[in-house]
C-alpha cells in the first residue's frame, strides 16, 4: 500500500504521525471524500474484499463502498501508519422489530494510539454517523457538532446511540470486543448483503458523502442535500444520475 497515494485520495495534507489528532483528521477527511455507496450491487458486480481489489476501487478508481470495503481498507492504512487496529463484529439495530442483525452485519474498528491505553471506536463505513473517533471508555454523551453519541455496555460489548439535533435518540448498532480476521470472517455476510432480497443493499441504490456543512446523498429517486441543518430534496430522473454522480461524488460508473 502506498500511504502517500491513499492520503492524497482523501485529501489529507497534514502530518500523519500515529496520534489521536491524526486519527481524528483521517476519519473526517475520509468521510468527506470517499462516499458510502452500494452501486456495484445494483450493477451486478461482485464485491471483493482483498486489499488489491479495495485499493483499485477506492484509491485508483476513486469510488466508494460499504462498510467492509471502506473500513477494511482504512484499517490497512491505519496499521501502516502505526496504529493498532482490531476488526470488530457489529450488528445493525432494526427498529421495526427491536432486533439486531446477523453476525458480521457491519464491520467497525477499535483503534489504539501507540503508548496510550484508551481504545477508540472508528468508523468510516456506516454513512451518516459520528465523524470523529469515540472514546470507548467514556460512558456519557460525546458531542460532535449538533449531535452527540454514547457507548453503553451491552452483552459482550457496547451499543452505539446517536442523539440528533431535535433531541431524538436512536440506536445504531451493537459490537463485541472480540478480534476478528478480515476479510475471511466477513466474506459470507458480505456476499449475503450483495445477493439476499432481505438485505437493505439489494433493495435500493444509495450513495452518500459528508460535506463541509452537511451531507449530500443520492438514492433511486432523489438528491438530498443538507446544509447547516436545512434539508432539500430534488427529484431526479435516471438520465440525470450520471451527471449528479460526477458532480457531487466524483464517481463515474
Amino acid at each position: 500500500m502506498n500511504n502517500s497515494e491513499y492520503l492524497a485520495r482523501i485529501d489529507y495534507g497534514a502530518t500523519a504521525d500515529a496520534n489521536i489528532e491524526t486519527l481524528r483528521g483521517l476519519q473526517l477527511a475520509h468521510m468527506k471524500t470517499v462516499p458510502f455507496e452500494n452501486l456495484d450491487i445494483a450493477l451486478g458486480r461482485k464485491i471483493h474484499l482483498d486489499e488489491d481489489s479495495l485499493w483499485d476501487k477506492i484509491v485508483l478508481r476513486k469510488r466508494g463502498g460499504f462498510c467492509y470495503e471502506l473500513n477494511g481498507l482504512f484499517a490497512s492504512l491505519l496499521h501502516q501508519l502505526g496504529f493498532e487496529v482490531t476488526h470488530l463484529n457489529a450488528r445493525d439495530y432494526h427498529e421495526a422489530d427491536d432486533t439486531f442483525g446477523i453476525d458480521f452485519d457491519h464491520l467497525t474498528l477499535l483503534v489504539r494510539v501507540p503508548d496510550e491505553s484508551a481504545p477508540w471506536l472508528v468508523d468510516v463505513g456506516w454513512g451518516d454517523t459520528f465523524t470523529q473517533p469515540l472514546d470507548i471508555d467514556t460512558h456519557g454523551w460525546q458531542t460532535q457538532g449538533e449531535r452527540a453519541y454514547r457507548l453503553d455496555p451491552f452483552r459482550e460489548g457496547y451499543q452505539l446511540w446517536q442523539k440528533n439535533q431535535d433531541g431524538k435518540i436512536e440506536r445504531q448498532y451493537y459490537f463485541d470486543l472480540i478480534a476478528h480476521q478480515f476479510p475471511s470472517e466477513y466474506e459470507a455476510t458480505c456476499l449475503y448483503h450483495q445477493t439476499s432480497p432481505r438485505s437493505p443493499f439489494t433493495q435500493k441504490r444509495i450513495i452518500s458523502r459528508l460535506t463541509e456543512n452537511g451531507r449530500v446523498s443520492l438514492d433511486d429517486k432523489k438528491l438530498i442535500v443538507t446544509q447547516n441543518g436545512i434539508r432539500t430534496e430534488t427529484r431526479v430522473s435516471e438520465n440525470e444520475r450520471t451527471g449528479i454522480l460526477k458532480e457531487h461524488f466524483g464517481v463515474s460508473l
